[in-house]
């Protein structure tokens, strides 16, 4: 009897064995098959929504998060870029690219709360002139444990046209960020580099394409170039706002 018993038991954990390893298959395929759009878009909505809750008390709006390839920009932030269709309300656009994404997943959401802070700024602040960081965002920036800096490391400036910043050890950010990576947080796709065998082909230097991310004005030139818009100078009461280069297509 107690051998019956045991041979039941061990045909149960079989049982169990086989049909776990079941269910496993069905996870992965189920993965596979995932829509990736909404999948890597929540994944910034959830980043967004959560940031907006630890660093800035849940003040800021709802934004349009895009994924915008810019060359020399890890993002950017754009306010009142889209209009409802319907209603005519306005929304801020805050852009980030994915040409960057090679970096880890706490970086790329250091970029997030960066164009956050700008959101903030445009929401609770006094906004600057056009693409410009000014103390107020600088200050932002160090409230929520992100250091400004012109070089991305100490010793940069805190100010100026183009801004970018460093990790603050132990600050806001790497605490909130720490708590969505128990979450399970985490990123899954980025461009594809030059250096992967199937990279695109290379561009003729004259055939870069530059765009204000304030008007949408487009012009063309050397990779390196530095373009200030035209448009947004004369009307803009002599803002500066200069030209983000972006890679053709193929």
């Amino acid at each position: 009897m107690g051998w019956k018993q045991s041979e039941d038991k061990a045909c149960d954990q079989r049982l169990c064995i086989v049909r776990y390893k079941k269910e496993k298959k069905r996870e992965m395929k189920t993965a596979a098959k995932e829509a990736i759009t909404p999948a890597e878009y929540q994944a910034f909505q959830g980043a967004y929504d959560f940031l907006n809750r630890e660093l800035f008390g849940g003040s800021l709006p709802h934004v349009l998060v895009t994924l915008q390839r810019h060359a020399k920009a890890y993002g950017y932030f754009s306010p009142e870029r889209f209009v409802g269709r319907r209603d005519g309300r306005e929304a801020h656009e805050l852009a980030m690219n994915p040409d960057h994404f090679g970096r880890t997943d706490q970086e790329i959401l250091s970029t997030l709360a960066h164009e956050m802070a700008h959101v903030w700024q445009q929401t609770h602040g006094r906004p600057p002139r056009r693409c410009y960081h000014d103390r107020e965002w600088a200050s932002k920036m160090r409230e929520i444990g992100l250091q400004p800096s012109t070089t991305g490391h100490p010793g940069g400036q805190e100010t100026g046209q183009t801004v970018s910043h460093y990790i603050v050890p132990g600050g806001g950010f790497a605490s909130a960020y720490q708590k969505l990576e128990r979450m399970g947080f985490t990123l899954r796709w980025q461009s594809r580099t030059e250096g992967d065998g199937t990279a695109r082909k290379n561009k003729r230097a004259s055939k870069t394409k530059f765009t204000c991310p304030e008007c949408g004005q487009n012009a063309w030139g050397k990779p390196d170039s530095l373009l200030i818009c035209g448009e947004c100078y004369e009307s803009g009461d002599a803002d500066v706002c200069y030209l983000l280069a972006e890679p053709e297509d193929e």
